[in-house]
């Protein structure tokens, strides 16, 4: 992902994201194909990162078609609802590996703040559920942790004598660790008035998300999600799959668990 530096006000790219599309669901306009493909391409300009918007553009194109109007509306604002919420609902199984049904959960569970869709959702967005994944700057892993947080934060949680990043569960688990810890300290900046929140900007999972993705003092030197693409597109990019990990546009049956259709 790039660095570039967006010249939007302080959250003006999610929020102006989040309410292009929950102003098309409102007035049942989404359900119109041509609709459709307009609301899109208008996120698509305001967003300035037209490629982190796959999934959810993906998740909104599950649902243009079939089903009565009333049908497709109702759905349509459960994926807005989604998106915009906190991601505590319960992990619908089917959307994620078999293998990795009971780590997430249990990563998910560590804390009332971090749920098992923020962390389904997270890891499709750092490795794509691939477990060997070799990333930058040394990160190895499903959850793509820098060394020396997952040294911090990893436990021989598979109980096979070896933490190690590239063991699946260890490395969820040190990811739901460190979210939690990461939303601890960002309720605290919250508390002490160091985030500066606006409408349904800058929430504690905001926070986590973008110190998970730049750390902790790029976040409170922002005094919020910092105001970059990079920095915004990530947070909306993580929370674009929220839906399809609670079962609400669930990829049809066949497809592979963890990848959102289209998105590659």
């Amino acid at each position: 992902m790039g660095s570039a530096t967006g010249d939007t006000p302080e959250g003006g790219t999610s929020t102006a994201v989040r309410n292009t599309v929950a102003a098309g669901t409102g007035c049942g306009c989404l359900l119109s194909p041509v609709a459709l493909v307009g609301t899109v391409i208008i996120v698509i300009i305001i967003g300035g990162f037209g490629v982190l918007l796959a999934p959810l553009i993906a998740l909104i194109l599950l649902f243009s078609g079939g089903g009565s109007d009333s049908d497709n509306q109702a759905t349509a604002n459960q994926v807005i609802a989604s998106v915009q919420g906190d991601g505590s609902g319960e992990l619908d199984a089917s959307t994620v590996p078999e293998d990795l049904v009971e780590p997430i959960e249990d990563a998910g569970e560590l804390c009332g703040t971090i749920g098992p869709i923020v962390i389904a959702s997270q890891i499709e967005k750092e490795s794509g559920f691939d477990a060997a994944k070799a990333g930058p700057d040394g990160k190895q892993g499903i959850s793509q942790l820098p060394p020396d947080i997952f040294e911090q934060y990893g436990e021989d949680d598979d109980d096979n004598d070896k933490t190690s990043a590239l063991d699946a569960e260890d490395s969820i688990m040190a990811q739901g660790r460190y979210m939690c810890d990461l939303a601890e300290q960002a309720q605290q900046m919250i508390d002490n008035g160091e985030v500066v929140q606006t409408g349904t900007t800058n929430t504690v999972l905001d926070l986590a998300l973008a110190g998970y993705h730049l750390g902790m003092d790029a976040v409170r030197a922002a005094k919020g999600v910092p105001n970059t693409n990079d920095a915004q597109g990530y947070v909306l990019a993580v929370r674009a799959q929220f839906a399809k990990y609670e079962g609400i546009a669930a990829p049809p049956a066949g497809a592979t668990p963890g990848v959102t259709p289209g998105s590659a």
